[in-house]
């Protein structure tokens, strides 16, 4: 699948509204959180519309439901259409998981079985979505601490299923493969092999903690700079999938912009290594 966002991009987070106006960051495009600019008015949407103005922008949402047994929320999607009329986003996408039972909103990103049912029933939501929003949705590999007991489907097997049905494309996070290898034990390098390649249109980079109760696990926590691990899988991605347009994720523990600029030029050079190893392979 393929985007026309290009090169290296941010999350955008208000404490860098007024740091990214006053300067030139060397930054192609930026990343909402869609869920924070459905409001009727204010500063965010002020600021929003002044960062649209400057760079090209990708919508990332978090309420979607994709996966959950509720009905869609008709509301939420056509204010999210609203907000795709003002942004004129680039790419929309949200994540591969469930978030709401019985009309009560989780706020957290929970896992699906991964079988032939699932995919069935996720792909016919996507196809609705897609319907409404008019452009194709992404959706984003999340980070899961478990497995179903009727999983028939491995998580590359489920994530390309989910393409080959739905027409949607992949919002690849290269941190939760990451954590997702390290807690249930698969190769990471060979989980990017599985996938299909013309699926994937956006990736995300970030950090992870580990479990601070003992338990072993890495969880995915984006409040802390991309480890070296997540760098070396990045490499593996951009000579899989090519230099599909990436962006450093920060949620938590927020530092100055400078720093995470910095981070996004460790990006860029990361991929050009790949991309040279690649072409010379």
């Amino acid at each position: 699948m393929t985007t026309p966002l290009q090169g290296f991009g941010l999350g955008l987070r208000p404490q860098h509204y007024d740091a990214l106006l006053a300067g030139s960051a060397r930054v192609d495009w930026l990343e909402i959180l869609s869920e924070n600019y459905l409001v009727d008015g204010g500063r965010p949407l002020w600021m929003l519309d002044r960062m649209a103005e400057r760079w090209p922008m990708a919508m990332h949402g978090v309420s979607l439901d994709i996966g959950g047994s509720d009905p869609l929320d008709r509301e939420y999607l056509h204010a999210l259409g609203r907000l795709a009329r003002r942004v004129r986003p680039r790419v929309v996408s949200d994540h591969l998981c469930w978030t709401r039972q019985g009309g009560v909103q989780f706020h957290d990103l929970l896992p699906l079985p991964q079988n032939d049912e699932t995919v069935l029933h996720v792909a016919a939501r996507v196809r609705q979505v897609q319907d409404i929003l008019g452009m194709p949705l992404l959706l984003e590999n999340v980070s899961s601490y478990l497995r179903f007991g009727d999983d028939t489907l491995d998580e590359a097997q489920f994530l390309s299923a989910i393409v080959a049905e739905s027409g949607c494309g992949l919002l690849l996070d290269v941190n939760n493969v990451f954590v997702n290898a390290h807690n249930h034990g698969f190769d990471a390098v060979a989980f990017l092999d599985r996938l299909p390649p013309a699926a994937v249109g956006q990736m995300h980079l970030a950090g992870h903690s580990e479990d601070a109760r003992g338990s072993g696990l890495l969880i995915d926590t984006h409040d802390a700079a991309v480890p070296d691990g997540v760098w070396s899988l990045y490499a593996d991605a951009v000579r899989r999938f090519g230099n599909v347009p990436a962006m450093i994720e920060r949620d938590d523990h927020i530092p100055p912009l400078d720093a995470l600029l910095a981070e996004l030029d460790v990006a860029r050079a990361v991929a050009a290594g790949a991309a040279a190893q690649a072409c010379a392979a």
